[in-house]
């Protein structure tokens, strides 16, 4: 079972207490927006075998969005941030690419 800390309240959390919201760090389009970029906001996602970036709520918790990063293959839990983090905190990135040597994400490493 998949077990993450919620970052807001420091509590760890199962899958069950827990509200998968998709990809993290997503540049979310609206109205006024092109077609194509909502195109790409609505439809096209990163749906990676590995190391991916998504959005939780702790929904039986304190009930705030948090981030994690985690395999998608193997389950593991590189770590958790709050929502408001623009980007994965380098620590993290730290943590990834020395389990994963040549790993990147959109532009980062």
């Amino acid at each position: 079972m998949l077990t993450l800390q919620c970052p807001c309240c420091g509590l760890n959390a199962d899958e069950t207490e827990l509200h998968p919201g998709g990809e993290a760090h997503l540049t979310r389009h609206g109205p006024g927006s092109t077609d194509d970029d909502f195109e790409q906001y609505l439809f096209l996602r990163e749906n990676p075998r590995g190391v991916h970036f998504e959005r939780w709520r702790h929904a039986n918790g304190c009930g705030k969005w948090f981030h994690a990063a985690r395999c998608t293959q193997t389950l593991e839990v590189f770590g958790t941030y709050t929502a408001q983090t623009a980007e994965p905190p380098q620590p993290i990135r730290d943590a990834i690419s020395a389990k994963r040597p040549g790993w990147s994400w959109r532009g980062l490493s």
